[in-house]
C-alpha cells in the first residue's frame, strides 16, 4: 500500500453520512410529529430540545435551530456527526413505533449548525457581570471545551491547559475521518476560543499541576485516558513499532497527516468502536484485507452493532473466539500465532485443543483498551479513583478533593464526545455553586444559555436569554 498523501484524505474518507441539503432538511424536518415531551430530548444526554431545532429548520429559520443546539451543546457540530445516534436519540424515535424510518435527527443537526457557522455565525456571551475568578482546564478534549464555555457564559475565567500541539482531544485525534474532520473539530475550539477562553500548551508535570493549583480558584480535570494498552504476546519486543502500532496513534497519524505505512494486510484486535474505526480506515487507506480478531463472539462486542455493520460493507472479516499467543517476523511479513477460545463456566477463556491457525499479515493494531493518567492523577491529594475512572459526585462533578472537578472519559471509562460535553457542563455548574457558596456569591440564573451573532454575511445578531 502507498503511503496516503494528506491531499488524497477527503476523498478516501467521504462522509459516512452526507450533509443533507436545504431542501431536503426542509422536507425531512417536516415529518418531525413534534412530541409532547420528546423521548428523543430525553435520550440525548445534552438535552437538546430536539423538537424545537427541527421545527425551526421546518419554518426556515435554520439560525434559530443552530441556537437551539448550540445553547444545550456547544459542540453540536461534531456530536451531529459523531454522537450514534442510532442507539440514541434517532433510535427513542416515535416513528419506529409506526413502522416508519425514524428521524434522521443526526443530519437535522448537522445541517442546521454548519449553515449557521458557514454563514459566519458565532457565538457570543450573553449580559453578566465578569467575574475574578479564575478555572484551569486541564486537556482541551470537549469535557473541557464545553466546562469552558459555560463557565465564560458565567462570567468566569478560563484557561484551558493541553499537552499536545493540536487542541479538541480525541474530536482531532481519534474519531475516524469519515466521521468528523480535523478541520471541523479545530473550528469548534475556535468558536469556543471566541468566548474569551485562553489556550496554553504544555505538558503538565507534578510541579506545573502544583503551579495550577496555587493560582487556580477550581480546576477541571478533562484528561481522557492514557496510552492505550500494549499487546502482551510472545514475540512483540522484537517487532518494530511500523509493524505493530495502536489504533489511538494510527488514526492521528493518518488524520494528522504523518506518513504511516501499514501495508497491504491488516489485523486488528479488539472489538471496540475504536478497533472499528481504525479496521475502516486501514481498508480506505488502500489495504487489500484487514481482520479484526476477538476474543469473545459478536454480542460481547464493545462496538455498536451499526458499527460491525459498517465495518463489514467496507469489507472488514472478523475472526470472533479467537485469541493472538505469539507473533514472528520473516522476511518482512508477520506471522501473528492465534488459537481458538471458549469461556468455562467460571467465565474464563479456555484455548480449544488442536485449534491453533496463523495469520499472515503486514501490520498489528490494537485496540485494546486505555490505561487511566496514572501519574498526573496520583499528583492530585487527596483524589479517588476506582479503577480507571476518577470517582465524583455525579450532580456536580466534583471530585473528593473539593477544588477539583471532572468529566469526560478519565471519569467515564471512555464513552461518547456527548457524555463528555454534558459532564463539562454539569462541572462548571457544581464548580460554580461551589465557589458561590465558598465566597457568598449568587450565580446567575442564565448558565448554559449561549447568546449569537452573523457577520456580514446576511443575518443580523440574535439575542438569547
Amino acid at each position: 500500500m502507498e503511503l496516503v498523501k494528506s491531499s488524497e484524505i477527503e476523498q478516501r474518507f467521504a462522509d459516512l453520512h452526507p450533509a443533507l441539503e436545504g431542501r431536503a432538511a426542509v422536507v425531512e424536518a417536516n415529518r418531525c410529529l413534534n412530541c409532547f415531551d420528546a423521548p428523543c430530548m430525553g435520550a440525548c444526554p445534552t438535552h437538546i430540545d430536539v423538537p424545537g431545532f427541527i421545527r425551526r429548520i421546518a419554518e426556515g429559520n435554520v439560525v434559530g435551530a443552530a441556537k437551539t443546539i448550540l445553547g444545550a451543546n456547544v459542540l453540536g457540530a461534531s456530536c451531529a456527526r459523531a454522537c450514534p445516534v442510532d442507539v440514541l436519540c434517532q433510535a427513542a424515535c416515535v416513528l419506529h413505533a409506526k413502522q416508519e424510518r425514524p428521524l434522521e435527527i443526526g443530519r437535522l443537526q448537522r445541517f442546521a449548525v454548519e449553515s449557521f457557522y458557514d454563514a459566519g455565525g458565532r457565538l457570543t456571551l450573553g449580559q453578566r457581570e465578569e467575574r475574578t475568578e479564575q478555572i484551569t482546564c486541564i486537556g482541551a478534549g470537549p469535557a473541557s471545551l464545553s466546562c469552558a464555555a459555560e463557565l465564560r457564559q458565567l462570567g468566569f475565567q478560563v484557561k484551558i491547559v493541553e499537552r499536545r500541539a493540536l487542541l479538541g482531544g480525541l474530536n482531532t485525534y481519534a474519531i475516524a475521518e469519515y466521521k468528523l474532520r480535523v478541520a471541523d473539530s479545530l473550528r469548534e475550539v475556535e468558536m469556543v476560543r471566541s468566548l474569551g477562553v485562553e489556550f496554553e500548551t504544555r505538558e503538565v508535570d507534578a510541579a506545573g499541576l502544583a503551579e495550577i493549583e496555587r493560582t487556580s480558584d477550581a480546576v477541571f480535570l478533562g484528561v481522557g485516558l492514557g496510552a492505550m494498552h500494549r499487546l502482551q504476546v510472545s514475540g512483540v519486543a522484537d517487532i518494530g513499532t511500523e509493524k505493530i502500532v495502536d489504533a489511538l496513534r494510527f488514526i492521528a497519524c493518518y488524520k494528522t497527516g504523518a506518513a504511516l505505512n501499514v501495508g497491504g494486510r491488516v489485523v486488528v484486535i479488539g472489538a471496540g468502536n475504536t478497533a472499528i474505526d481504525a479496521a475502516c480506515a486501514a481498508r480506505r487507506m488502500g489495504a487489500a484485507s484487514v481482520t479484526i480478531l476477538y476474543r469473545h463472539g459478536r454480542e460481547q462486542a464493545s462496538a455498536f452493532d451499526f458499527e460491525i455493520e459498517h465495518a463489514m460493507r467496507e469489507g472488514v472479516e472478523f475472526v470472533w473466539h479467537a485469541l493472538p499467543v505469539s507473533i514472528a517476523q520473516t522476511a518482512g511479513d508477520l506471522s501473528l500465532n492465534c488459537v481458538a477460545v471458549l469461556s468455562d463456566d467460571t467465565g474464563q477463556l479456555v484455548p480449544v485443543t488442536g485449534s491453533e491457525f496463523v495469520l499472515q499479515c503486514d501490520a498489528v493494531i490494537p485496540a485494546i483498551g486505555q490505561s487511566p493518567q496514572v501519574d498526573l492523577l496520583s499528583w492530585v491529594p487527596g483524589l479517588e479513583v476506582d479503577g480507571r475512572r476518577v470517582v465524583i459526585d455525579r450532580t456536580s462533578g466534583q471530585t473528593a478533593n473539593p477544588k477539583y472537578f471532572a468529566g469526560g472519559d478519565c471519569v467515564n471509562g471512555g464513552r461518547e464526545v456527548v457524555d463528555a460535553v454534558a459532564d463539562g457542563k454539569r462541572a462548571a455548574l457544581g464548580i460554580a455553586k461551589w465557589l458561590d457558596g465558598s465566597r457568598g456569591g449568587a450565580t446567575k440564573a442564565n448558565a448554559g444559555i449561549l447568546r449569537f451573532a452573523q457577520d456580514d454575511n446576511g443575518i443580523a445578531e440574535v439575542a438569547v436569554g
